[in-house]
């Protein structure tokens, strides 16, 4: 555990040396459409539909990958002095959890409370006296929907809880696509799958939690002491300005789905997505193609190869109705990509759980952060175009010379994308 801990903290330090002003070859970044001094208000009316709840005072960093969010989570696990919250949809007993649980079940020694939820599908591989012996040191942990459920029927087991939010005194939270698992872990030390987490401190760090609890108040019926005095915690983190970012906080799949059609209907230069399972409904495909058609840069970010071969062959079916409209389609090739992200205007971005595919816009529960600041945006599609330079671009008219065999399958998956 120590080697890899060592392992991630020298490739992290290594990335920080990069220069974020470096040339994009695939992509060249074009002229801002807003300034950072725009007020941040305009740009929440502007990019956010009206319903939603918009967070003012945040101080927001993006990390990528393992290698930078393990050491800033793990930083925050240690240095915890009164509860920390921890949801994950895979929770696997390898060498990262192991790093994970040792931090957890230190703090619970030395009285933090803390309550972990993991899903029991995404954790299966796990073994069971792993978690056990984490409880006996202190730590509440719970498996979110276990196999004993079965009697509950089918649907109810389809309804995975799939987000991935660590909460640490009211003070720093995180959300993204990284869950505990070695498959984020640095190349060569079992994993470097691609991935994206935005730290998150200030008011939108209370929503986060609020989140957690409702999940483990549903599953467990806890009455949860520690939440009791809930209008205090909320007048409290309202007061806890950070810094300049207007976040908002989004748990309802629906408003998810309509916070990327209404971002994207607003776009005025560019639309970059990345998307680990991309299996879009009609709206979505009829929002990209109109944007591209009206001049914006509409760029996909998707993966080659991925961890589930089927969504690939299925994702390949929209590959020709977006490219004639002049979406521009990235595979990424060099492992797993499992980013939930897109960033509109160098402006609006999303950061989170969601993927855009119909597991999670049907039963998962899911969590994203939305926010609207040109800084944060920049960084975020800063990341996106170096992501696109070792990519490989599809072609048009060497995709329609794709052999016969993988038309038909894609023909088939994509009959069957509603329940892939």
């Amino acid at each position: 555990m120590r080697e890899l801990e060592v392992g991630i903290g020298a490739e992290a330090r290594e990335r920080t040396g990069e220069t974020p002003e470096q040339e994009v070859g695939c992509l060249p970044a074009p002229k801002p459409v807003w300034s950072p001094q725009v007020s941040p208000s305009l740009l929440a009316r502007y990019y956010l539909p009206r319903s939603h709840s918009v967070l003012r005072g945040n101080a927001c960093q993006l990390l990528r990958d393992g290698v930078e969010a393990y050491p800033a989570m793990l930083a925050a696990i240690r240095g915890a002095r009164r509860y920390i919250h921890l949801e994950t949809y895979m929770f696997i007993s390898d060498a990262v959890g192991e790093l994970f649980g040792e931090a957890l079940a230190e703090a619970a020694e030395r009285g933090v409370h803390v309550k972990v939820l993991y899903d029991a599908l995404g954790s299966w591989t796990s073994r069971r006296d792993f978690f056990e012996s984490l409880r006996a040191r202190g730590v509440d942990i719970r498996p979110f929907k276990p196999f004993s459920s079965l009697g509950r029927g089918l649907r109810y087991l389809l309804r995975r809880d799939h987000r991935k939010i660590l909460a640490v005194d009211g003070e720093v939270a995180f959300i993204g696509g990284v869950n505990i698992s070695a498959h984020w872990a640095p190349e060569g030390q079992g994993g470097a799958w691609r991935d994206d987490v935005l730290q998150v401190e200030g008011p939108a760090v209370y929503e986060l939690e609020r989140r957690f609890v409702a999940t483990w108040r549903m599953a467990f019926q806890d009455r949860f002491r520690s939440w009791r005095d809930s209008r205090h915690r909320k007048r409290q983190a309202a007061l806890r300005r950070r810094g300049e970012v207007s976040l908002a906080v989004l748990s309802s799949r629906r408003s998810i789905h309509r916070a990327y059609l209404h971002a994207i209907s607003r776009a005025k230069r560019s639309v970059l997505v990345a998307a680990a399972y991309f299996i879009p409904d009609r709206k979505l495909v009829a929002a990209l193609r109109d944007a591209a058609q009206r001049g914006v840069e509409v760029s996909l970010l998707l993966n080659s190869k991925g961890d589930h071969p089927w969504l690939v062959h299925a994702t390949r079916a929209f590959y020709e109705k977006l490219l004639t409209a002049g979406v521009r389609i990235f595979e990424w090739e060099r492992c797993v990509l499992h980013a939930k992200t897109a960033v509109v205007d160098g402006a609006w971005g999303t950061i989170g759980s969601f993927n855009l595919e119909r597991l999670s816009l049907l039963f998962n529960h899911e969590v994203n952060a939305v926010f609207a600041d040109p800084r944060l945006g920049r960084v975020l599609e800063e990341s996106f175009r170096g992501d696109c330079q070792t990519c490989r671009e599809v072609d048009l008219a060497e995709f329609r010379r794709r052999p016969l065999w993988q038309k038909l399958l894609e023909r088939v998956l994509y009959a069957f994308r509603k329940i892939l």
